[in-house]
Formats: C-alpha cells, sequence, structure tokens
C-alpha cells in the first residue's frame, strides 16, 4: 500500500484551508482524520472562534456541498431529515430532501434543539441514512456532520445525551488565536473574505478511495495492545464514573491509521495514539464528582493515564512491523 497519495492530498486540502483559516493546522488535521475514518467530530468552543468558516473552507476544498442547520427548540426532525409531499400530477407522495442530504453539514448549536430532532441527526450520523414516513433514504457519500456548541452558554439547551455524544468521533475547540495569528487574521480579511476564493483540490471520487486505503495502514500487535490499555484504563481509574466503550477503542485504532497515513507513514507510532488520546476519548468518559469537586476533569486524568501506561518499545515490535508492511503490500 502506498501512502503517498493520502498525504499529498491532505496536505492539498490543509494549505487550500489555510489560506482562510490562521494558525490552525492541527485542528484542519483533526478534521481530515475524522473525514478518512467516516467519522463526525463535535466542535466545542465559544462563538466567533471561526466554526462556521472552518466548516465551509472544508466543504470547498473537497468539492462537496455543504449546508449549515442552526439549530433552534422549535426545529422539527422534518426541518433537517425532508418531508413527503403529496404531488396531485402523479397522485403520488414524493420526498422532498432536508439540508442532511449535503455531504458536509453543519449542525450549529446543536444542544439548542429538542431531543427528537437530536434523535433524527443520530439516525443519520450513525446509519447514514433518514427515515420519513416509514421510507428510508440513503445519504450521499462521503458525509461528515461538524455540530458545534456553546460550553459557557446553558440558558435554552438541551444537553447532548451520552449516546448521541459517543457517536462522535472527536470532541475538537479551536481556541482563541494567539496575537500574531489574529493580526493575520485582520490582514487577511481586510477587503474582502478569502473563503469566496477558494476552489476544490480533492474530489468526493477520490476522498472515497483515500477512505478504503487509510484501513489497510498496518497497526502491529503491540500497538493494538496499548490501544486497549489505554481504553480499559479509563474504566479501571477511580476518578473516572464512565470509561469508554469499546466503540472508543475502535475510533483510537482508526484515528491512528489515518493520523499514519496523512503524516506519510504506512504503519502507525505510539505517538500517533497519544497525539489522538484526548480528542478521540475526552468525550466518551465521565468523571466522579469527587473529582471534579477537586478540579481534576477529563482531560487532566487522561494525560495521567497516557503517562502511567507503559508505551511499546520500538526494538521490540519494528522488525515484525516492516514484515507485516511489505506483507500488506
Amino acid at each position: 500500500m502506498d501512502v503517498t497519495q493520502i498525504s499529498v492530498a491532505a496536505q492539498r486540502v490543509r494549505e487550500n484551508v489555510a489560506r482562510v483559516i490562521v494558525g490552525k493546522d492541527e485542528t484542519i488535521e483533526l478534521l481530515l482524520v475524522a473525514l478518512l475514518c467516516e467519522g463526525h467530530v463535535l466542535l466545542e468552543d465559544v462563538p466567533g472562534i471561526g466554526k462556521t468558516t472552518l466548516a465551509k473552507a472544508l466543504a470547498k476544498s473537497l468539492g462537496c456541498s455543504f449546508q449549515r442547520i442552526q439549530f433552534t427548540p422549535d426545529l422539527l426532525p422534518s426541518d433537517i431529515t425532508g418531508v413527503s409531499v403529496f404531488n396531485q400530477k402523479t397522485d403520488e407522495f414524493e420526498y422532498r430532501a432536508g439540508p442532511l442530504r449535503a455531504q458536509i453539514v453543519l449542525a450549529d448549536e446543536i444542544n439548542r434543539a429538542g431531543p427528537r430532532t437530536q434523535a433524527a441527526l443520530l439516525e443519520a450520523m450513525e446509519e447514514r441514512q433518514v427515515t420519513v414516513d416509514g421510507l428510508t433514504h440513503a445519504l450521499p457519500r462521503p458525509f461528515l456532520v461538524l455540530a458545534t456548541q456553546n460550553p459557557v452558554e446553558l440558558e435554552g439547551t438541551f444537553p447532548l445525551p451520552e449516546a448521541q455524544v459517543d457517536r462522535f468521533l472527536m470532541r475538537v475547540a479551536l481556541g482563541y488565536p494567539d496575537e500574531p495569528d489574529e493580526r493575520a487574521i485582520l490582514r487577511r480579511f481586510r477587503e474582502n473574505n478569502p473563503l469566496t476564493e477558494l476552489t476544490p483540490v480533492v474530489s468526493a471520487a477520490e476522498i472515497l478511495e483515500l477512505q478504503k486505503q487509510v484501513r489497510r495502514v498496518f497497526v502491529h500487535p503491540a500497538m493494538e495492545e496499548y490501544i486497549v490499555r489505554l481504553v480499559r484504563a479509563t474504566r479501571e481509574n477511580q476518578a473516572i464514573q464512565l470509561g469508554a466503550s469499546p466503540r472508543g477503542s475502535l475510533a483510537l485504532y482508526h484515528t491512528a491509521q489515518a493520523l499514519a497515513a496523512i503524516r506519510g507513514r504506512a504503519f502507525v507510532l505510539p505517538d500517533d495514539v497519544k497525539q489522538l488520546l484526548l480528542p478521540v476519548l475526552e468525550h466518551r468518559i465521565m468523571t466522579t464528582s469527587r473529582a471534579r469537586v477537586r478540579g481534576r476533569g477529563a482531560h487532566e486524568i487522561l494525560q495521567e493515564l497516557a503517562a502511567q501506561v507503559a508505551v511499546p518499545v520500538e526494538e521490540s515490535w519494528s522488525v515484525e512491523q516492516e514484515a507485516g508492511i511489505q506483507g500488506d503490500r
């Protein structure tokens, strides 16, 4: 397997999005990881950081259709999935698709919608389909949901249930830019919006092929054991009330494959796993009330676990790893 095609395509997208988004290369890389893994991302940050602009820039760079849905308390499931309308000429009901028919969907302020609407989005995320009046309609591929929520404003919101939060492959925060980056933003948007000048650099068909190739990135048994030990450590820690499920193990496994491919490697390293530990597992665990009172959140606890779990020693698996890669080819 040649990962050069994946890394080159990822670099083209990264550079194209960076023409609009300043100083967020790591965040862009995580979104590309999610895209290659056919996963979804929860962007949790304050308003005005650039979440919508990032989603639009990514959609334009990929040549994919894009829809933004503003979630509100009165939003109905049919407003996002579509409706069946009776056609008097044909004497039949016709399905009129909703905004979920786009390939990249920005679900803005997802926690402001009611549970029924959130559940409708859950089916689309998990099954890549929507059900309207008993009929199932497949969604286009690639399909990526970028959902946002404000972590500081809780009035008028419906907190996402654990089952839906767990469906997100990663939770990512953009954060405020530093001073040089913020000055660069002022200059870049001084005369016009660079988003209007973006053109696709990767086609949807190419993305589907890259998604297949990513799954063939070699993962040594020692790396598999390392991933399992990290996830199981979240279930055995006394400061964690609810540890990560096997879905978390799979998420860490597949995202590590994608990150390795993006960086031009046909095999996974421990550093890939450690870098993805927080965005992949932090939203999947629930800390105890005692830990929260002491100011120990999921972020700090996961960092402690990463330091405690033994990392595979390279000499013990590098030869077998190279043999596995050659065999895969």
